[in-house]
Order: structure tokens, then C-alpha cells, then sequence
């Protein structure tokens, strides 16, 4: 079977690298193409292009921001034959948070528009698997779960060793996008409201030098990092952080879905977070709202985390069997 994955961004896109890497495993000839720009209309143009010369069996779309990927439907039969819809993140949310109830409507629309075409759908947990079935006029089209976890493999990258001497060195770790939606206006609040702390910030975004022109000095920015060293900067952390405000897309994003807080807990690591909802209890995370986030990061900042075993942790490779249930199914 030969596999096409798209996304506007396939070179940063954590989740179709991972499908990429089970697909191949699983014996299936994979295809991604790439992009000269990141303008929304030359993606498109070049898509239609790269379906038209590569012909695959099926496509497997990563949405956001879906728009990109307005009419592809109407390509199936001619230039692919099966159309699966990756359903990764609320687009039509994230659009309201930022330009309000009109935008919602309007990203909405190219989120139903693309899982009506799909043959299948895969989604990142059970909350946006619930939302891109509400599109579907269809019931009997199925939808699978591939959860956000990281790959057995992380554990060994941790080429970054970092000299700490001790606890009280350690730092209070970020990762992440420099943007408002992954809470950097909580962030800077708590990095101030706790001067005595070192706080590591690990992530880029198109407006990071703006949010940290004024970086007070007990913080640390690394910049983005590639994966391979993550896991080392990671393993030094005293406590790994996620600030998110409480906000429509708060229903969605789950413990099952964050890629960095499954990172986090898979080196067993202390993991203080908000505006994250819980699938399911984990070991060593702990949610509080927003305005709470300084005392519990004060109240936890020597706690020991608790030790993993076996039925504790979660790996990629737990989602091979569904992978490949999907693929056989179309």
C-alpha cells in the first residue's frame, strides 16, 4: 500500500513523524512530501501537485489548519483512492480564542467538510474523536484512537547533561510553543512570583522575542531544541510545567493528547499543569487551575515523584495493533 501523509508542516509534525515510523515498520510504503513555502495557497497548489504525480493508495491528512486542504475530497478516485482524516487538535476553537464566533463557524465548516470526505477517521483521544463524529452523517464510519504518547525510544535520548549539583539547583522546566494558547502569560507570572527558582524555557514560536524582551533573569531560554535533546534537558528538571489558561479547547487537551506531558512523566518526572483534562489518573501529574499554580508549584517543589512500574507507562507503540486495524479496515 502505498501511503501518502500531509501536513502544512510535515518536517515539524511530531504525530505524522510517528505514523510515518509505525507505517514503515509495518511494511507500508510511506511518501510525505514537502513544502518551498509556508503560504497556505503554494501548500495547496503543491499538494494537488504531489497527489497528482505520486498517485497513492491513501492519504492521510493531519488537520490544522484545515483550510489548506479545502476540496481534497473531490480529488479521491482520479488522484488517491482512500482519504483518512487525522483529527489532532479543535481548529475551529483555536480560531474563536483568537478572532472569535464567525472564525469558529468558518474553521468548522473545513473540519466537517474533511471528516464527511474521509473514509476514516483517526483522532488524538476520546474527547476530539467524540467532536469529529458529530460531522459525520454517516455512523458507520469509524473512527480510531491513537494516542499522543511518546516512543519507547525517548528514553535513550538524553545526550544533554546538564551539570546540576543539586536539588535545589534544579531548574522548573517549560517546553513548548512560545504563544499565548500554551499559557507564556502564566509562565512569565509564576517565573516572577518566584524569584529564588531558575526556570528553563525550551520552545520558539513567531513572537517569542516580543513575550520574552523582558525575561527576568531567574529564567533560562534555550530556544527551539531538536527532539534528540530534549529528553537530557527534561531529565534535569526539579518540576516540568504546563501553564495553560482554562479555555474552549481545555475539553480536548488531555492527558492522553499532550505530547510534552506524557515527555514529562515518562522520565518520571513531577508535572504541575492547568487547563489540562484528565482521561485517566497518572502518576506524578498534578492539575490545578490557573490562579492556584505558584502554590502548588511551591508546595511540591521537593516533593519525590512517585516511582513507575511496568502498567504505569505509556509508549507510541501501544497504538501499533490500532494503526494497523485502521489501514486493514479501508
Amino acid at each position: 500500500m502505498r501511503i501518502l501523509l500531509l501536513s502544512n508542516q510535515p518536517e515539524r509534525t511530531t504525530r505524522l513523524l510517528m505514523f510515518r515510523a509505525t507505517l514503515e515498520r509495518q511494511g507500508q510504503e510511506v511518501i510525505v512530501p514537502k513544502f518551498s513555502s509556508r503560504g497556505w495557497l503554494q501548500i495547496a497548489r503543491e499538494t494537488r501537485q504531489a497527489l497528482k504525480k505520486e498517485k497513492p493508495d491513501v492519504v492521510h491528512l493531519f488537520n490544522v489548519p484545515d483550510i489548506i486542504f479545502h476540496g481534497i475530497g473531490k480529488l479521491k478516485g482520479s488522484s488517491y483512492q482512500k482519504l483518512i482524516y487525522d483529527y489532532r487538535s479543535p481548529w475551529g476553537l483555536e480560531l474563536q480564542m483568537s478572532f472569535g464566533r464567525l472564525a469558529r463557524l468558518a474553521g468548522e465548516h473545513f473540519e466537517s467538510e474533511l471528516a464527511r470526505s474521509a473514509d476514516l477517521i483517526t483522532a488524538v483521544n476520546r474527547p476530539l474523536a467524540n467532536k469529529a463524529g458529530a460531522y459525520i452523517r454517516d455512523k458507520k464510519k469509524q473512527l480510531f484512537i491513537v494516542n499522543n504518547y511518546p516512543a519507547r525510544s525517548f528514553l535513550e535520548k538524553t545526550r544533554e547533561k546538564v551539570a546540576v549539583a543539586s536539588i535545589e539547583d534544579k531548574p522548573l522546566v517549560f517546553m513548548g510553543r512560545i504563544s499565548r494558547q500554551e499559557g507564556i502569560g502564566n509562565l512569565l507570572h509564576i517565573i516572577r512570583q518566584i524569584p529564588e527558582q531558575i526556570f528553563w524555557i525550551i520552545g520558539d514560536g513567531p513572537f517569542s522575542r516580543w513575550y520574552l524582551r523582558d525575561l527576568p533573569k531567574n529564567a533560562r531560554f534555550f530556544g527551539w531544541q531538536p527532539h534528540d535533546r530534549v529528553g537530557g534537558l527534561i531529565s534535569q528538571a526539579k518540576i516540568c510545567l504546563i501553564p495553560h489558561s482554562r479555555s474552549l479547547i481545555t475539553p480536548y487537551a488531555t492527558d492522553k493528547s499532550v505530547w510534552k506531558l506524557n515527555e514529562y512523566l515518562l522520565l518520571e518526572k513531577m508535572v504541575v499543569a492547568s487547563g489540562v483534562t484528565l482521561e485517566e489518573k497518572r502518576k506524578n501529574l498534578l492539575v490545578v487551575d490557573p490562579q492556584d499554580l505558584v502554590r502548588a508549584l511551591r508546595e511540591n517543589m521537593y516533593r519525590e515523584p512517585e516511582k513507575l512500574h511496568p502498567e504505569d507507562y505509556r509508549f507510541w507503540e501501544m497504538n501499533d495493533q490500532t494503526i494497523k486495524k485502521a489501514y486493514e479496515s479501508l
